[in-house]
């Protein structure tokens, strides 16, 4: 497998994806406001915490069994029965509790949490068995069906009046459409999983279900807490600013997720220079985007806000510090994808429960102390924590390299690009939701991806080369160091 060509393959697919996204929620922002974005984020926010417990760290181990190339079909079986099971006594406990449910998000919606949950659950159970058949390529492409779909569905039963109804309709239609063309790709033969196979996708998900906890915790947790303690337009603007966070974690996760089959692949065989290697190269790049997404947000992201609407402005106060915290999360999530690609769910649950604590601790107590700031605050801090543990538990285990000679050109690239960005911010004057603002606000940010990228061109012998060999044209060596 073509590792790069794979996470390149993914990140194309996710970056359009995202940009349907974004044009979709710039629109259910400007027409539904920050109010009912609110209840939105906080229903989708109730739906992935019960979507932890219908999974329990099943996608992993299935991803992880599958990989191995043993009797794919019983452990995709095996794992689509026990997740079904939970779902039932999921959806009965909603069901029993919905006036609770409802409470909590404003709106009376539990039949719909239901039918997400379901959704949702499908959703990643295909995903996990196309990335455990190494078709990491297919569930790329995916990913701008499943958001495209929604967004058309999503803005037909808005412009019906739905409002938030539609809102999670929409949702929910993603994800069955990106299920569907799943299973055609799969067409899973039926083979009858044995006890063997229930056990070892037990004894890995009974450590791997923490790492799904934290995955979800991290973009999360603030959201739940955040609607209980704050209002919903709050809860509106800093979901948008969160939105903003998950675009630039795209480049990360797409590394993440082509890595792991591979590194799987090289564990079952003890080639552990080989891994070294792969991660020292998923470290080398998980901040290729975020960093200078994340000097770009202090300089240019009032004016991104104002995009959705002049009153998202406001969340200019934590778009900075989350973005700083996904930078750190995206390190900590190459080192936990090690971690289990290397067969130890157990170093990385440790390494997962303390990121939980922290997260939900510091959380509810800054949230207390300092607002919604506090929020922001306690989940970059949480992904801090997570990262020391995982790199002085991993090089206890792998004689990788930190690659910090790269990660220091690219945070050399993003100052330049900052150099160039701030003197066209001052001419650009005040932010504003006006469309002539908004297209000054897309030509600064592309002025600024262009000079991070050459300047990156220019001082990174690595970057080049992994451009050239991963491009679908061939390039012209530039000589160099």
């Amino acid at each position: 497998m073509r590792i790069g060509q794979t996470s390149f393959l993914q990140f194309v697919a996710e970056i359009a994806a995202s940009a349907i996204g974004f044009v979709a929620t710039i629109y259910f922002a400007r027409i539904l406001g920050p109010e009912i974005l609110g209840y939105y984020a906080v229903a989708l926010a109730v739906v992935t915490g019960l979507g932890i417990g219908g999974n329990i760290g099943l996608s992993s181990a299935i991803t992880k069994r599958m990989s191995e190339g043993e009797e794919p079909n019983a452990y995709f079986w095996a794992g689509a029965s026990i997740i079904l099971s939970l779902f039932l006594v999921l959806a009965i406990g909603v069901l029993a509790f919905h006036e609770q449910v409802n409470a909590y998000i404003g709106a009376d919606v539990h039949w719909l949490i239901v039918f997400m949950l379901l959704a949702s659950l499908c959703y990643s159970l295909f995903n996990a068995a196309l990335k455990g058949r190494h078709l990491v390529h297919v569930y790329a492409v995916l990913k701008p069906l499943k958001i495209g779909g929604r967004a058309v569905v999503q803005i037909a039963l808005v412009l019906a009046g739905l409002e938030l109804t539609g809102m999670l309709i929409g949702y929910s239609t993603g994800w069955v459409m990106a299920a569907a063309v799943a299973v055609v790709v799969l067409t899973p033969r039926f083979e009858r999983p044995s006890r063997r196979h229930y056990a070892k996708l037990l004894e890995f998900a009974k450590y791997s279900w923490l790492g799904r906890v934290q995955g979800k915790t991290f973009s999360e947790a603030d959201i739940l807490i955040l609607g209980a303690l704050v209002s919903s337009a709050l809860v509106g603007i800093y979901s948008i600013a969160w939105a903003l966070c998950s675009f630039f974690l795209i480049f990360a996760h797409a590394i993440s997720t082509a890595m792991f089959p591979e590194i799987s692949k090289q564990s079952a065989r003890g080639e552990s220079g080989r891994i070294a290697r792969l991660t020292t190269d998923a470290l080398a790049f998980a901040g290729f985007v975020l960093i200078p997404g994340a000097v770009g947000g202090i300089l240019v992201g009032d004016r991104v806000l104002a995009v959705y609407g002049a009153e998202f402005v406001e969340g200019q106060a934590v778009l900075p510090i989350l973005l700083f915290g996904s930078l750190l999360y995206a390190y900590l999530d190459q080192l936990l994808n090690t971690l289990n690609g290397i067969d130890r769910p157990d170093v990385a649950f440790r390494v997962n429960g303390l990121f939980i604590g922290t997260n939900v601790v510091a959380n509810v107590a800054l949230v207390y102390a300092f607002g919604w700031v506090g929020a922001a605050v306690g989940t970059a801090l949480s992904a801090a924590v997570g990262l020391v543990a995982a790199f002085w538990l991993i090089r206890r285990r792998l004689a990788f390299e930190l690659p910090v000679a790269e990660i220091g050109r690219q945070w050399a690239a993003a100052l330049l690009m900052a150099a160039a960005v701030y003197p066209a911010t001052l001419l650009a004057g005040p932010p504003a939701e006006t469309l002539p603002a908004a297209i000054v606000t897309v030509v600064i940010v592309g002025i600024g991806a262009a000079v991070y990228t050459v300047a990156l061109l220019a001082m990174s012998a690595r970057f080049r080369t992994v451009v050239r060999e991963n491009v679908p044209v061939d390039l012209p060596r530039v000589a160099g160091r």
